[in-house]
Formats: C-alpha cells, sequence, structure tokens
C-alpha cells in the first residue's frame, strides 16, 4: 500500500487572518509598553477621577460626573489613537520597521487596516474600563448612553489615526514626539475635549473649535452621556474629517 504525503503549504495565510494577527500584535504591544499604558490608560482615568471628584473645571448646568465620563472617553480617543500612534509610526519608520513590514505578504493596506484594528480594540477596553469606574464612582453612563456614543468613538477613532499617521509622515520622530505631546495638552485645554467651547473661548475661535475634530468628537460624546442621544451635526463633522484626514494620509503616508 503506498502513501502520498502533501508538500507543506508555503503560501501566506488569507488575508484576513493576516490582518488579525498583526492587530493581536499591535494590541499586546500597547499593553505591554508602560508609557502606552500612561498615556492610554492612566491619563483618561486621571481626568474622570479629577473631574468628577473636585467638579474642577466644572461643566455645569451638564451633570458633572456624565459629562466627565465624557470627557474622559474623549480624551482617551486622542491619546490612543493620535498621539500614541504618531509616536509609535514616527519612531517605526525611523527605525526602518514599517519599510519591512510593507514587503511581507501583510503589505502595505493589511499593515494600515491592522493598525485601525488594534486601536479600535484599544478604544473598546478604554471604554470598558472608563464605564466601569464611573460606575464605582456613583455616576454609570446608561446603556442607550453608552450605545449613542458608539458612533462617536469609531469616527472619533478613525479621525484622530488618521491625523497621527499624518503628522507622523510629514516631519521626523523626534518632531513627531514634541509636536503630538504638544498638541496633546492644547487640546485637552482647549479644543473641547473635556470642557464645552461655548463661552470659554472668544467667537470666531470657540465656534472654529466646536468644528473640530476634537470640538465635534466632545460635543458629540457629550450629548451622548448627557442626553442619550446622537448628535447628528457634530457626527458629520467627524464624519467629513474622518475621510479628509484618511484621504491625506493615505496620499501623504510615508513608509521609510
Amino acid at each position: 500500500m503506498s502513501t502520498t504525503t502533501q508538500a507543506p503549504a508555503t503560501g501566506p495565510a488569507p488575508l484576513r487572518r493576516r490582518v488579525l494577527a498583526q492587530a493581536g500584535w499591535d494590541l499586546r504591544a500597547v499593553l505591554r509598553n508602560g508609557e502606552q499604558l500612561l498615556v492610554t490608560f492612566v491619563l483618561p482615568l486621571g481626568v474622570l477621577l479629577g473631574v468628577a471628584r473636585t467638579g474642577v473645571p466644572d461643566l455645569s448646568p451638564l451633570p458633572q460626573g456624565q459629562a466627565a465620563w465624557a470627557g474622559a472617553l474623549a480624551v482617551a480617543v486622542v491619546s490612543s489613537a493620535f498621539t500614541g500612534q504618531a509616536i509609535a509610526f514616527g519612531f517605526d519608520r525611523r527605525a526602518g520597521v514599517l519599510r519591512l513590514l510593507a514587503t511581507t505578504p501583510l503589505g502595505r493596506g493589511g499593515l494600515l487596516a491592522s493598525r485601525s484594528l488594534g486601536v479600535l480594540a484599544v478604544v473598546a477596553l478604554q471604554l470598558l474600563v472608563l464605564t466601569t469606574a464611573a460606575a464605582v464612582l456613583g455616576v454609570p453612563p446608561g446603556p442607550a448612553a453608552v450605545a449613542a456614543a458608539l458612533p462617536a468613538l469609531v469616527l472619533g477613532t478613525v479621525a484622530s489615526l488618521a491625523a497621527g499617521l499624518l503628522l507622523a509622515s510629514l516631519v521626523r520622530a523626534e518632531a513627531v514626539l514634541a509636536l503630538a505631546n504638544l498638541a496633546w495638552v492644547l487640546v485637552l485645554v482647549g479644543g473641547g475635549l473635556v470642557l464645552p467651547v461655548a463661552g470659554v473661548l472668544p467667537d470666531p475661535l470657540a465656534t472654529l473649535v466646536a468644528w473640530s475634530p476634537t470640538g465635534a468628537l466632545g460635543e458629540a460624546l457629550r450629548t451622548a452621556a448627557v442626553d442619550a442621544r446622537v448628535a447628528w451635526g457634530p457626527l458629520a463633522a467627524l464624519a467629513a474629517w474622518s475621510l479628509v484626514l484618511a484621504w491625506a494620509a493615505r496620499r501623504l503616508l510615508r513608509w521609510d
């Protein structure tokens, strides 16, 4: 009786499996990196605890606890999708990692897809952590509020990630580190993430910031947290910014 042996498969795995495997690796890299954990989880938790417990800044007439949860979520999205990814992408590009990955079967499109899925997974973890922390503080968001926040979280993640990749493609890694951290501080203070810009910034600056990616994200999440409904105007602005920034990042993205 003769037996036949099959040659081992030598081709690449299916694209979906490649993308999911790389996304899992990206997620684990974030969870193992102390600096990334600080930016991704500790700082947003600090915003939630500080604003909800101390009342600074005063977010009245909005409910302080719900508005604090919304602001912490907005900070979490910008921290993970913009600041963290801009710095990681910039230094990966300088080290030649991106150029090498682009030549693998994963390809450039697969690399971008896996990076996007990895960031969305991080945002999902942030939502879980911050919602649990809000419940512990006695200001739990209802299921309707969480559901209403999901579209803003997805679009805010896309816009922030595209902006981060765009920044990392335009300047050197050391400049990315400085500019990404500076941008984080500026939008935290006056970008509408935690504090509504109306009545805080002078017109027409307040109007411009309100329709910026961070202003639209903050307003959409506050509406979801307080009223448990979707804010269609800010959400439409986020969708438009996502398309524009994704197009610009795709056109100008540099791999080496």
